[in-house]
Order: C-alpha cells, then sequence, then structure tokens
C-alpha cells in the first residue's frame, strides 16, 4: 500500500468514538477523590457524593426551580425505559424515531408496553420526522440528538408552550454539548459515557414539575420492577433525587463523573463545552466543504449534529471498512465507523472532550486513507 503524501502529524488523542467517548484533556485516574471506595453509599459519605453529583449537575446545566435530578441505574437506556414504564399510558402517545435509538423507544412503546393509541413519526437516517405534525395534546418521546445518524433537531420551537401532555426527551449525546430548552422538556436522560467521557451503567433523569405531578396522580396498569418504581404510597420517593439510589450504584464511576463535572466548571461551564463542540465540528465542516467525496448524512446544516457527526463517502462498504481499519492501525482513529445499523460511512466525535487541534491533525489522515482505499 503506497504511502505517498502520508501525513507527519498524528493526533495527540486518537479517541474519537462516540460512546463511551473520550476522556476530558488531562484526565488521570489518580486525581480522582477516592475517598468513597469502600464504603457504602448509604453512608454519609457515599450520600453525600452522590447528592454532589445530583445538585452540581442542576447547577452547571442552569435547570429551572423545581426539576429533579437522580442517578438511575442502566445508563440512558435504563433512565428512558424508567420514564416511559412509569408515566407512559395516561394519554396518547407520539413518538419519534429517525435512528436507531429513537427506533428502540417506537419498538419498546408498541411491542412492549403495548398501548393502544400511538402514533409512530419516523423518518430515514439523515432526516427528521415533520416536527410540525406532533400533538402536544399527547405525551411526546423523542431524543434531541439521533447518536447513529448525526441528526439533531435543531431547537426547541417546535415544542408547545402550552402543551397538555409531557415530553419526554432522551439527551444523552446532547446534554452539556448543546443548548436545551429546560422549561420545554418535562423528562431529560442522559448517560455519563457520552458527552462528559464518564463510565457507564449509570444513567441521569431529570423531572420537571409536571412529570413528578403525573407520577403522583397516575399508576399505569402494569406491573413495574423495583429499580422503575419512583413513588412510594403516591408520593414521589424524593430520597432518588436527593443521593439515596435505588439500587448500588459504583462510588468509582459516581467519582468519575464528579471529576468531569469540576472540569466542566474549570473550563467555563456549559457555555464554554458547547463552544467547544461547535469549534470542532466546523473543523470537520471545512474538510468537507474542501472534498467532493465525503458529506454530512445529515440533509440540512441546521440540524447536523456538533458531537456525533456521521459522514458518508462515494465508497463501498467493504472500502469504507478498510479505511476505518487502516486509520486505526496507524493509531490516529479509533472506533470511527458508523453505528451498526446505520448508513455506511464514518461517525467521529466532536464533543467538547475532543481538542480542536487533534481534529484538525485528523483531517489529512482521512484523505490519506480515502485514496489508499479507493
Amino acid at each position: 500500500m503506497s504511502t505517498k503524501d502520508k501525513p507527519q502529524i498524528k493526533p495527540q488523542n486518537p479517541h474519537f468514538s462516540s460512546g463511551p467517548c473520550s476522556k476530558r484533556p488531562g484526565y488521570a485516574v489518580t486525581e480522582l477523590d477516592i475517598s468513597t471506595l469502600g464504603r457504602s453509599h448509604r453512608a454519609a459519605i457515599g450520600k453525600a457524593a452522590l447528592k454532589r453529583a445530583c445538585d452540581d449537575t442542576a447547577e452547571l446545566l442552569g435547570l429551572p426551580e423545581g426539576y429533579r435530578v437522580g442517578v438511575v441505574p442502566a445508563s440512558d437506556t435504563g433512565a428512558m425505559e424508567m420514564a416511559m414504564w412509569s408515566l407512559l399510558g395516561a394519554r396518547g402517545v407520539d413518538v419519534l424515531a429517525w435512528e436507531s435509538f429513537g427506533s428502540g423507544w417506537v419498538s419498546d412503546i408498541n411491542q412492549q408496553l403495548k398501548l393502544d393509541d400511538v402514533r409512530s413519526l419516523v423518518a430515514d437516517y439523515g432526516q427528521l420526522p415533520d416536527l410540525n405534525s406532533v400533538d402536544f395534546n399527547r405525551d411526546v418521546v423523542f431524543t434531541w440528538n439521533g447518536t447513529t445518524s448525526g441528526v439533531k433537531v435543531p431547537n426547541g420551537d417546535w415544542i408547545a408552550d402550552d402543551r397538555e401532555g409531557l415530553t419526554i426527551c432522551d439527551a444523552t449525546s446532547a446534554v452539556f454539548a448543546m443548548p436545551l430548552p429546560w422549561e420545554k422538556l418535562d423528562v431529560i436522560t442522559y448517560s455519563w459515557q457520552k458527552v462528559l467521557g464518564g463510565e457507564g451503567a449509570h444513567g441521569m433523569l431529570i423531572l420537571s414539575p409536571r412529570a413528578v405531578e403525573r407520577l403522583e396522580s397516575y399508576t399505569p396498569p402494569w406491573p413495574l420492577p423495583k429499580i422503575f418504581r419512583m413513588t412510594k404510597g403516591g408520593k414521589l420517593i424524593e430520597g432518588i433525587f436527593q443521593g439515596a439510589t435505588i439500587n448500588t450504584p459504583s462510588m468509582l464511576c459516581v467519582a468519575d463523573y464528579l471529576d468531569a463535572l469540576d472540569w466542566v466548571r474549570r473550563i467555563g461551564g456549559v457555555s464554554a463545552a458547547i463552544e467547544k463542540s461547535m469549534n470542532n465540528v466546523a473543523v470537520i465542516k471545512a474538510f468537507v466543504e474542501s472534498n467532493d467525496w465525503v458529506d454530512f448524512l445529515a440533509d440540512t446544516a441546521d440540524t447536523c449534529s456538533n458531537t456525533s457527526v456521521c459522514l458518508s463517502l462515494k465508497a463501498n462498504d467493504e472500502q469504507i471498512k478498510a479505511m476505518v481499519k487502516l486509520l486505526a492501525g496507524e493509531q490516529v482513529a479509533y472506533d470511527i465507523g458508523a453505528y451498526r445499523d446505520a448508513p455506511s460511512g464514518l461517525r467521529i466525535w466532536c464533543g467538547a472532550t475532543i481538542e480542536e487541534a487533534d481534529l484538525a491533525a485528523l483531517m489529512p489522515w482521512l484523505a490519506w486513507a480515502y485514496r489508499q482505499v479507493t
């Protein structure tokens, strides 16, 4: 294989995976506060760390008064399932999907919960469903950013302020990376291993007062597993949102998350993290504009994700696989192949834990690798 015009500068950090995502710049396990390890998560020290995870999240995100933040089991998926199984069924449901994870919520609502009144608004990879057709007299379930398609909703203008139903938003690759209109969202879920580069197995669940009201006034007709139960005697279990988790969390993962939150604070807060992500995706946009063999999977610029950036190439599946393998072998980019259910292509993480200089160094390698396989 020719090495002609092979780039000489490599990214210092080749970790461009879209989940689990790269650790923050300068990360070191030895810097974590591990004073909670070996202690009960029910002890004062453990509960304090978990409460801080909830409180610091609310503070950094600037959540409205009355919004509650809790650490729950099973990553973003667990948080979403917890919300859907606990809240849905009181009204008809509009569920939106334009990539694999949204499609999973469509499947769960229709095939597992088996609700009678469901409208599935589905679009192909690269596109969005018709947002203007959503009925906010119904509950609405959607992803903010399609992690496997690189397509995000452009803003929250389409969400009704006077809605009767709840908005349940899977925002796992958007929180800390995109501006979110919190007052328009009643349930928000995400996981540590996405935008902040944290560890897996834990989910974050944010509830508005309207969501709490639903929990306290509605009991679903199906049995709820223990890890989904958020009420007792018709009242919210407030401890879940004060550091008393439903099941035993990894305190090492909690320490890792707190380290990530401290880093966000040091760089200037969420606005600075969003700015870093936007600067990162600008590097790829400039590259796409300069090369006719690569394009964004997203149909329009305003729906193009600034975190999980998905690219389509003028190449067949085998050529793209060879390109991904070649870049990994050169130790310049790991795990950048498209998601298994998505159209063939590349997926490059551009969240704030990625440095702009590393993306700038990667772009010539993409061009070189493409020349090698086509």
